[in-house]
């Protein structure tokens, strides 16, 4: 994902609330975070499609994003369309690993028209509060491009070892994806 934002603000407002209003937005553009919900799966694989096809992410059929619609936020523009989503898995701890649960924030994107306009900012500081909400010690990502934004929000970049062991195995090295990871 390629996107221009503003510095990171703090998290102080809840993850469903509408985002405040970036210089380049005008509040009709303002899009709002919420929980997806089962119906946004198609809306989902579709928003999704155009970074399946440049490689920056894995494709995913519709019925997954039902059933893993709970992981999900999302950003809805005006009119309802989905202008962004990023998913949250939470990965507890293995027996003797001595860390609390962490998550993972995967299928990270943004529509094309959208990208530049704080729709990817207004998302990470959602899925950061949630992260927050539920005590995560720490959240991982994998991206296969620069990581602009995760960096500007406190990612940096780390080893699979330290990453969860069942999200780290399901990796194919073939894409070259950087994991970046951010202790909460």
């Amino acid at each position: 994902m390629i996107t221009a934002t503003p510095p990171p603000a703090p998290l102080s407002h809840a993850p469903h609330t509408l985002l405040a209003p970036t210089p380049s937005m005008t509040p009709s553009m303002t899009p709002s975070v919420r929980p997806a919900r089962r119906q946004d799966a198609a809306a989902l694989a579709e928003l999704s499609q155009p970074f399946v096809r440049s490689g920056a992410l894995r494709a995913r059929p519709a019925s997954l994003y039902a059933a893993r619609a709970v992981d999900f936020l999302v950003a809805q523009g005006p009119g309802g369309r989905l202008d962004g989503c990023v998913g949250l898995r939470v990965h507890p701890a293995g027996p003797g690993e001595g860390r609390g649960p962490v998550g993972v924030l995967y299928n990270f994107c943004v529509a094309g028209q959208r990208q530049g306009h704080g729709v990817g900012a207004g998302l990470l500081r959602a899925v950061l509060a949630v992260a927050h909400t539920q005590s995560l010690g720490a959240l991982f990502t994998a991206t296969t491009g620069g990581g602009g934004l995760f960096l500007r929000y406190g990612f940096a970049p780390t080893t699979v070892r330290l990453a969860p062991p069942s999200w780290a195995a399901s990796l194919d090295p073939r894409r070259g994806a950087r994991i970046l990871a951010r202790a909460l």
